[in-house]
Protein backbone atom coordinates (compact mmCIF):
# COMPACT_ATOMS: atom_id res chain seq x y z
CA UNK A 1 0.00 0.00 0.00
CA UNK A 2 1.94 3.14 -0.67
CA UNK A 3 1.19 6.42 0.61
CA UNK A 4 0.70 9.62 -0.60
CA UNK A 5 1.94 11.31 -3.44
CA UNK A 6 -0.55 12.05 -6.97
CA UNK A 7 -0.20 9.60 -9.82
CA UNK A 8 -0.82 9.48 -13.19
CA UNK A 9 -4.67 8.46 -14.09
CA UNK A 10 -5.00 5.24 -15.55
CA UNK A 11 -6.93 2.18 -16.23
CA UNK A 12 -5.10 0.37 -14.07
CA UNK A 13 -4.12 2.62 -10.93
CA UNK A 14 -2.82 1.20 -7.84
CA UNK A 15 -5.27 2.07 -4.55
CA UNK A 16 -3.31 4.29 -2.43
CA UNK A 17 -4.95 5.72 0.64
CA UNK A 18 -3.55 9.76 1.79
CA UNK A 19 -3.38 10.10 5.63
CA UNK A 20 -4.33 13.44 6.03
CA UNK A 21 -8.10 14.04 7.06
CA UNK A 22 -11.00 15.64 5.28
CA UNK A 23 -14.29 18.05 5.05
CA UNK A 24 -17.05 19.94 3.19
CA UNK A 25 -16.89 22.86 1.89
CA UNK A 26 -19.07 26.37 2.74
CA UNK A 27 -22.31 26.29 0.42
CA UNK A 28 -22.15 27.69 -3.11
CA UNK A 29 -24.78 29.76 -4.58
CA UNK A 30 -26.39 27.48 -7.12
CA UNK A 31 -26.63 29.05 -10.69
CA UNK A 32 -29.74 28.78 -11.99
CA UNK A 33 -29.71 26.99 -15.74
CA UNK A 34 -31.54 29.30 -18.02
CA UNK A 35 -34.00 26.27 -19.31
CA UNK A 36 -37.61 27.01 -20.08
CA UNK A 37 -40.46 27.42 -17.55
CA UNK A 38 -44.36 27.46 -18.03
CA UNK A 39 -46.08 29.88 -16.65
CA UNK A 40 -47.24 29.79 -13.07
CA UNK A 41 -44.55 27.31 -12.10
CA UNK A 42 -41.88 29.62 -10.47
CA UNK A 43 -38.62 27.95 -10.13
CA UNK A 44 -38.32 27.40 -6.20
CA UNK A 45 -35.43 29.24 -4.41
CA UNK A 46 -33.18 27.55 -2.35
CA UNK A 47 -30.01 24.72 -2.65
CA UNK A 48 -30.84 21.38 -3.23
CA UNK A 49 -28.89 18.81 -0.49
CA UNK A 50 -27.22 21.35 1.45
CA UNK A 51 -27.14 20.83 5.34
CA UNK A 52 -25.20 21.97 8.36
CA UNK A 53 -23.50 19.09 10.06
CA UNK A 54 -25.77 16.08 11.86
CA UNK A 55 -24.64 13.42 13.16
CA UNK A 56 -27.16 10.88 11.34
CA UNK A 57 -23.69 8.87 10.39
CA UNK A 58 -21.87 9.89 13.16
CA UNK A 59 -19.73 6.65 14.02
CA UNK A 60 -19.94 5.04 10.43
CA UNK A 61 -17.78 4.62 7.60
CA UNK A 62 -18.90 4.74 4.42
CA UNK A 63 -17.19 3.91 0.76
CA UNK A 64 -18.50 5.95 -2.43
CA UNK A 65 -16.38 5.27 -5.67
CA UNK A 66 -16.61 7.52 -8.78
CA UNK A 67 -16.36 10.47 -6.07
CA UNK A 68 -13.78 12.46 -7.79
CA UNK A 69 -17.03 14.35 -9.39
CA UNK A 70 -20.05 15.04 -9.94
CA UNK A 71 -22.76 12.61 -8.27
CA UNK A 72 -20.12 10.75 -6.35
CA UNK A 73 -18.65 13.98 -5.24
CA UNK A 74 -21.90 15.11 -3.71
CA UNK A 75 -22.74 12.25 -2.22
CA UNK A 76 -19.19 11.89 -0.35
CA UNK A 77 -19.53 15.39 0.78
CA UNK A 78 -23.43 14.65 1.93
CA UNK A 79 -22.31 11.53 3.73
CA UNK A 80 -19.38 13.22 5.39
CA UNK A 81 -21.38 16.62 6.43
CA UNK A 82 -23.92 13.89 8.25
CA UNK A 83 -21.26 12.82 10.17
CA UNK A 84 -19.68 9.97 8.46
CA UNK A 85 -16.08 9.11 7.38
CA UNK A 86 -15.84 9.10 4.07
CA UNK A 87 -13.48 6.74 1.83
CA UNK A 88 -13.58 9.06 -1.44
CA UNK A 89 -12.49 6.13 -4.04
CA UNK A 90 -11.53 7.24 -8.10
CA UNK A 91 -9.88 5.98 -10.82
CA UNK A 92 -8.38 9.38 -10.87
CA UNK A 93 -5.93 10.32 -7.87
CA UNK A 94 -6.30 14.40 -8.41
CA UNK A 95 -10.04 14.65 -8.56
CA UNK A 96 -10.04 12.01 -5.64
CA UNK A 97 -8.02 14.29 -3.59
CA UNK A 98 -9.87 17.50 -4.46
CA UNK A 99 -13.05 15.37 -3.21
CA UNK A 100 -11.22 14.47 0.30
CA UNK A 101 -9.68 18.51 0.84
CA UNK A 102 -13.44 20.04 -0.04
CA UNK A 103 -14.70 17.75 3.04
CA UNK A 104 -11.70 18.63 4.71
CA UNK A 105 -12.35 22.49 4.74
CA UNK A 106 -15.76 21.63 6.94
CA UNK A 107 -13.86 19.82 9.52
CA UNK A 108 -15.43 15.98 8.29
CA UNK A 109 -12.83 13.11 7.57
CA UNK A 110 -12.48 11.69 4.13
CA UNK A 111 -9.34 9.78 2.91
CA UNK A 112 -8.79 9.63 -0.86
CA UNK A 113 -8.30 6.14 -2.71
CA UNK A 114 -7.34 5.54 -6.16
CA UNK A 115 -8.57 2.66 -7.80
CA UNK A 116 -9.83 1.20 -11.01
CA UNK A 117 -13.30 -1.18 -10.10
CA UNK A 118 -13.21 -3.21 -12.91
CA UNK A 119 -9.75 -4.74 -10.94
CA UNK A 120 -10.75 -6.89 -8.67
CA UNK A 121 -6.87 -6.70 -6.98
CA UNK A 122 -7.26 -2.99 -6.64
CA UNK A 123 -11.03 -3.44 -5.33
CA UNK A 124 -9.70 -6.18 -2.60
CA UNK A 125 -6.76 -3.26 -1.88
CA UNK A 126 -8.98 -0.89 -1.27
CA UNK A 127 -11.44 -2.43 0.94
CA UNK A 128 -8.78 -3.69 3.23
CA UNK A 129 -7.32 -0.38 3.15
CA UNK A 130 -10.60 1.26 3.99
CA UNK A 131 -10.65 -1.70 7.33
CA UNK A 132 -7.41 -0.72 8.47
CA UNK A 133 -7.94 2.89 8.56
CA UNK A 134 -11.29 2.78 10.32
CA UNK A 135 -11.90 -0.79 11.45
CA UNK A 136 -15.42 -1.16 9.99
CA UNK A 137 -17.78 -0.06 6.81
CA UNK A 138 -21.11 0.62 7.13
CA UNK A 139 -22.28 1.98 3.85
CA UNK A 140 -21.00 1.30 0.05
CA UNK A 141 -21.81 3.21 -2.60
CA UNK A 142 -21.11 1.96 -5.94
CA UNK A 143 -21.26 4.90 -8.21
CA UNK A 144 -18.06 4.83 -10.36
CA UNK A 145 -19.21 4.61 -14.12
CA UNK A 146 -17.20 5.28 -17.11
CA UNK A 147 -18.01 7.61 -19.27
CA UNK A 148 -14.95 8.93 -20.83
CA UNK A 149 -14.89 10.25 -24.70
CA UNK A 150 -12.76 6.95 -25.26
CA UNK A 151 -15.70 4.74 -23.80
CA UNK A 152 -18.94 6.59 -23.55
CA UNK A 153 -18.03 8.89 -26.21
CA UNK A 154 -17.88 5.32 -28.88
CA UNK A 155 -20.78 4.06 -27.50
CA UNK A 156 -23.05 4.33 -30.85
CA UNK A 157 -24.69 2.32 -33.07
CA UNK A 158 -24.77 -1.49 -32.26
CA UNK A 159 -23.40 -2.31 -36.16
CA UNK A 160 -19.84 -0.57 -35.22
CA UNK A 161 -19.75 -1.25 -31.94
CA UNK A 162 -16.11 -1.67 -30.69
CA UNK A 163 -16.64 -4.59 -28.43
CA UNK A 164 -13.59 -3.49 -25.99
CA UNK A 165 -16.48 -0.29 -25.83
CA UNK A 166 -18.84 -2.91 -25.05
CA UNK A 167 -16.75 -4.66 -22.39
CA UNK A 168 -15.15 -1.57 -20.84
CA UNK A 169 -18.65 -0.17 -20.24
CA UNK A 170 -19.38 -3.42 -18.31
CA UNK A 171 -16.30 -4.45 -17.11
CA UNK A 172 -16.64 -0.83 -14.97
CA UNK A 173 -20.66 -0.54 -14.66
CA UNK A 174 -21.66 -3.53 -13.83
CA UNK A 175 -18.29 -6.21 -12.55
CA UNK A 176 -17.24 -2.84 -10.74
CA UNK A 177 -20.36 -2.75 -8.01
CA UNK A 178 -20.26 -6.87 -8.14
CA UNK A 179 -16.09 -7.11 -7.02
CA UNK A 180 -16.87 -4.55 -4.24
CA UNK A 181 -20.13 -5.89 -2.71
CA UNK A 182 -18.17 -9.09 -2.77
CA UNK A 183 -15.07 -7.47 -1.37
CA UNK A 184 -17.18 -5.67 1.12
CA UNK A 185 -20.16 -7.89 2.14
CA UNK A 186 -17.83 -10.42 4.93
CA UNK A 187 -17.46 -6.97 6.37
CA UNK A 188 -20.48 -5.13 6.46
CA UNK A 189 -22.66 -5.74 10.03
CA UNK A 190 -26.44 -6.37 10.59
CA UNK A 191 -27.91 -2.83 9.44
CA UNK A 192 -25.42 -1.32 6.80
CA UNK A 193 -26.48 0.00 3.20
CA UNK A 194 -25.14 -0.89 -0.26
CA UNK A 195 -26.23 1.70 -2.59
CA UNK A 196 -26.00 1.36 -7.01
CA UNK A 197 -25.75 4.39 -9.19
CA UNK A 198 -28.07 3.15 -11.96
CA UNK A 199 -30.02 5.17 -14.37
CA UNK A 200 -32.97 6.20 -16.13
CA UNK A 201 -31.16 4.65 -19.14
CA UNK A 202 -32.03 1.10 -17.45
CA UNK A 203 -35.71 1.84 -18.15
CA UNK A 204 -36.48 2.98 -21.65
CA UNK A 205 -34.53 2.68 -24.92
CA UNK A 206 -32.66 4.87 -26.84
CA UNK A 207 -30.83 4.72 -30.44
CA UNK A 208 -26.91 5.05 -28.84
CA UNK A 209 -25.57 4.01 -25.29
CA UNK A 210 -26.75 0.73 -25.54
CA UNK A 211 -23.46 -0.65 -23.49
CA UNK A 212 -23.98 2.20 -20.81
CA UNK A 213 -28.00 1.41 -21.02
CA UNK A 214 -27.36 -2.43 -20.55
CA UNK A 215 -25.05 -2.21 -17.81
CA UNK A 216 -27.29 0.28 -15.99
CA UNK A 217 -30.48 -2.04 -16.39
CA UNK A 218 -28.44 -5.36 -15.02
CA UNK A 219 -27.42 -3.24 -12.03
CA UNK A 220 -30.99 -2.96 -11.27
CA UNK A 221 -31.32 -6.65 -11.04
CA UNK A 222 -27.87 -6.94 -9.30
CA UNK A 223 -29.56 -4.91 -6.58
CA UNK A 224 -32.68 -7.08 -6.14
CA UNK A 225 -29.83 -10.07 -6.20
CA UNK A 226 -27.98 -8.46 -3.48
CA UNK A 227 -31.07 -7.36 -1.05
CA UNK A 228 -32.52 -10.98 -1.44
CA UNK A 229 -28.96 -12.86 -0.67
CA UNK A 230 -28.05 -11.11 2.13
CA UNK A 231 -31.22 -9.18 3.70
CA UNK A 232 -31.66 -12.24 6.48
CA UNK A 233 -28.11 -10.47 7.80
CA UNK A 234 -29.36 -7.17 7.67
CA UNK A 235 -27.76 -5.81 4.71
CA UNK A 236 -29.88 -3.39 2.67
CA UNK A 237 -29.73 -2.50 -1.09
CA UNK A 238 -30.82 -0.07 -3.52
CA UNK A 239 -30.14 1.69 -6.41
CA UNK A 240 -30.80 5.34 -7.70
CA UNK A 241 -31.55 5.88 -10.89
CA UNK A 242 -31.04 9.66 -12.15
CA UNK A 243 -32.14 11.11 -15.22
CA UNK A 244 -30.48 14.66 -16.32
CA UNK A 245 -28.02 15.46 -13.64
CA UNK A 246 -26.95 19.08 -13.95
CA UNK A 247 -23.29 17.97 -12.94
CA UNK A 248 -20.75 20.80 -14.22
CA UNK A 249 -19.93 18.39 -17.28
CA UNK A 250 -23.43 18.57 -18.18
CA UNK A 251 -23.38 22.51 -18.09
CA UNK A 252 -20.24 22.29 -20.45
CA UNK A 253 -21.24 20.27 -22.72
CA UNK A 254 -24.59 20.68 -23.22
CA UNK A 255 -25.69 22.99 -25.57
CA UNK A 256 -28.81 25.49 -24.84
CA UNK A 257 -31.14 23.73 -27.21
CA UNK A 258 -30.27 20.07 -26.11
CA UNK A 259 -30.96 21.92 -22.30
CA UNK A 260 -34.64 23.09 -23.61
CA UNK A 261 -35.12 19.52 -25.27
CA UNK A 262 -34.57 17.90 -21.69
CA UNK A 263 -36.58 20.66 -20.23
CA UNK A 264 -39.34 19.92 -22.62
CA UNK A 265 -39.15 16.39 -21.28
CA UNK A 266 -39.75 16.37 -17.79
CA UNK A 267 -42.48 17.29 -15.75
CA UNK A 268 -41.17 19.61 -12.68
CA UNK A 269 -39.25 22.99 -14.19
CA UNK A 270 -36.20 21.94 -12.96
CA UNK A 271 -33.94 19.54 -13.81
CA UNK A 272 -31.94 17.35 -10.73
CA UNK A 273 -28.74 18.64 -9.28
CA UNK A 274 -25.88 16.14 -7.70
CA UNK A 275 -26.79 17.80 -4.34
CA UNK A 276 -30.56 15.83 -5.17
CA UNK A 277 -29.14 12.56 -5.61
CA UNK A 278 -26.80 13.04 -2.58
CA UNK A 279 -29.95 13.64 -0.78
CA UNK A 280 -31.56 11.03 -1.50
CA UNK A 281 -28.20 8.65 -1.25
CA UNK A 282 -28.46 9.48 2.36
CA UNK A 283 -32.13 8.57 2.58
CA UNK A 284 -31.12 5.49 1.69
CA UNK A 285 -27.95 4.69 3.77
CA UNK A 286 -29.80 5.65 6.80
CA UNK A 287 -31.97 4.43 9.34
CA UNK A 288 -34.69 6.01 8.36
CA UNK A 289 -34.87 3.56 5.10
CA UNK A 290 -34.40 0.15 7.46
CA UNK A 291 -37.17 -1.19 5.38
CA UNK A 292 -36.72 -0.37 2.51
CA UNK A 293 -34.44 -2.94 -0.01
CA UNK A 294 -34.35 -4.13 -3.41
CA UNK A 295 -35.76 -0.92 -4.94
CA UNK A 296 -34.60 1.25 -7.53
CA UNK A 297 -35.78 4.81 -7.35
CA UNK A 298 -35.92 7.41 -10.40
CA UNK A 299 -35.04 10.61 -9.68
CA UNK A 300 -35.19 12.28 -12.90
CA UNK A 301 -37.98 15.37 -12.38
CA UNK A 302 -41.04 13.35 -14.00
CA UNK A 303 -38.84 12.52 -17.24
CA UNK A 304 -40.05 8.67 -17.29
CA UNK A 305 -43.35 9.27 -15.43
CA UNK A 306 -45.59 10.17 -18.27
CA UNK A 307 -46.28 9.17 -22.16
CA UNK A 308 -43.74 10.42 -24.75
CA UNK A 309 -46.67 12.35 -26.17
CA UNK A 310 -46.43 15.13 -23.37
CA UNK A 311 -42.98 15.92 -24.05
CA UNK A 312 -43.69 16.12 -27.69
CA UNK A 313 -46.18 19.16 -26.94
CA UNK A 314 -44.30 20.89 -24.74
CA UNK A 315 -41.22 20.54 -26.93
CA UNK A 316 -43.78 22.01 -29.40
CA UNK A 317 -45.61 24.87 -27.64
CA UNK A 318 -41.76 25.99 -26.44
CA UNK A 319 -40.61 25.91 -30.44
CA UNK A 320 -43.70 28.08 -32.03
CA UNK A 321 -43.46 30.28 -28.75
CA UNK A 322 -42.62 33.62 -30.55
CA UNK A 323 -39.31 35.07 -29.39
CA UNK A 324 -39.50 37.70 -26.78
CA UNK A 325 -36.54 40.56 -27.00
CA UNK A 326 -35.47 42.91 -24.04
Amino acid sequence: MRRGGAEPAQDADRVRAADHPHALPPPRSRRQPHLPQKPGRPRPGGTPGRVGRTVRFTGRVALVTGAGSGIGRACAMRLAAEGASVAVADINPSTAAETARLIAKNEGTAYPFTADVSSEDDVRAMIAAVLEAHGRLDVLHNNAAVLSREVYGRDLGLTEMDVDVWDRTLAVNLRGPMLCVKHAVPHLPPGSAIINTSSVSALVGDTDHAAYGSAKAALVSFTRYVATMYGDRGIRCNAVAPGLVLTEAARRVMSPERLAEKAAERILPDPAEPEDVAALVAFLASSEARCITGQTIVIDSGTTAHRPEHALRNWTAQATKPATHA
